[in-house]
């Protein structure tokens, strides 16, 4: 079971998700730094660099957005050209076209945008010009699947995408037909808005911290949410009161004059996940070194001495390290290239074994997460998809006593 939590401030709102007590996912937005991704923009087209297949485009905020030529085509590959134009046939400087950020400015870097535009509802995503169905890969069941497609293909129009996604699963022709009604009237909202404004104008904005959790993460095996503010929670259960009835009764108000994060433990599990090193169970530990586009986790067996052989003892540690790594992943919303060094093992049996559980515990993973594989030099290699700052960032800097050691929480 899982339970949700809430914490809103006048200067930010901080969400944490606990699965069997056990803090897998936190999320922070501030007040005056709302999240960009998801958000629709009439922009204009400011430079086109044919060496890069690539353009920047001014959506208003303070750097220029950077569009990729495959992100200007057509969102069906089928309908896609055979040969990739070059990106100066499709655009020119001064052009106006509608853009997506999927990717937040990053450091020095603009947001990256797309044209290939999906608005997600609570048990489907809406592509108005994608011109297919998908399905959730973790609803596994073939009936279901082909339950949810065909349901889909019914209520589709011509040309328009529609991804269902888990939470889909069991629901109703009804449920699933009332989303997308609602997804078509906010892509026809943008639509004609966009043809009242001249570039750069925002034209649609995503939904905050507290809607997105409530809307992709709460679902019918959740015990709890708490939430600590009281216009927060009515507008959650009012959602929930149109959308998904059952869970409204979830909803809890926090009241105690305990903070919400002490009370229930989550920010002493924060301060131990976010320092660079992290204790395993076993004795064992983590040493966690993170760059803007690297991570690098080196596993040690430390306090553990185990009680067969040396190999059993290794063993026992990697698998140790792989439950955890997967659980920081989430935790810390790490993004790039991952690469972890697990204590070296004789038996490929045993290797084996830690490259399945490292892959079986990254399917909870709403985030986009691939494991590649070892390397030669016996370093286990992933990618996680990179689309918004750290969390970290937001409340911990690098405490300047030990020089990158240890973080300072930042009240």
């Amino acid at each position: 079971m899982k339970r949700l939590f809430i914490h809103c401030s006048p200067n930010a709102t901080q969400s944490a998700l606990l699965e069997n007590g056990v803090l897998t996912e936190f999320g922070v937005e501030r007040t005056e730094t709302a999240s960009l991704i998801g958000n629709l923009y009439k922009g204009r087209v400011v430079n086109v660099l044919p060496g890069m297949q690539a353009a920047f485009v001014d959506i208003g905020l303070a750097k220029n957005a950077f569009l990729y030529v495959d992100d200007a085509l057509h969102p069906h590959l089928e309908k896609q050209p055979k040969e990739k134009p070059a990106i100066n046939e499709l655009l020119k400087p001064g052009d106006q076209l509608l853009v997506q950020i999927m990717k937040e400015p990053l450091g020095s870097k603009g947001a990256r945008v797309t044209t290939h535009f999906s608005i997600p509802g609570r048990w489907l995503v809406y592509m108005p010009e994608a011109d297919y169905v998908g399905i959730s890969k973790k609803i596994e069941q073939e009936v279901e699947r082909s339950r949810l497609k065909s349901l889909a293909e019914s209520i589709r129009n011509e040309g328009e995408g529609v991804i269902l996604r888990t939470n889909a699963e069991g629901e109703s022709r009804e449920a699933l037909e009332e989303d997308l009604n609602g997804l078509r009237r906010i892509w026809q909202g943008i639509v004609q808005g966009s043809r009242a404004v001249n570039a750069p104008a925002e034209l649609h904005r995503d939904t905050g911290l507290v809607g997105r959790l409530v809307r992709d993460v709460m679902t019918a095996d959740t015990e709890q949410l708490y939430i600590d503010d009281e216009k927060s929670a009515g507008e959650v259960r009012t959602y929930l009161r149109q959308t998904a009835p059952a869970l409204e009764g979830k909803v809890q108000l926090y009241r105690e004059q305990k903070p919400l994060f002490e009370k229930f433990g989550i920010k002493e599990q924060l301060d131990r996940a976010f320092q660079s090193r992290v204790w395993l169970p076993s004795g064992g530990y983590l040493v966690w070194e993170q760059t803007e586009a690297l991570t690098v986790i080196d596993v040690n067996t430390g306090k553990y001495t185990g009680t067969v052989d040396l190999e059993e003892t290794v063993f026992q540690t990697n698998r140790e390290a792989a439950d955890e790594v997967a659980r920081l992943l989430r935790l810390r919303d790490v993004g790039g290239i991952i690469i972890i060094d697990f204590i070296d093992m004789e038996r490929e049996e045993h290797r084996q074994q830690i490259a399945q559980q490292l892959e079986s515990r990254i399917r909870s993973d709403r985030t986009k997460c691939q494991v590649v594989g070892w390397t030669r030099l016996g370093l286990m290699e992933l990618t996680r998809k990179k689309s918004r700052e750290n969390a970290m960032n937001y409340f911990y800097e690098t405490c300047a006593a030990c020089k990158g050691s240890g973080k300072i929480y930042i009240r």
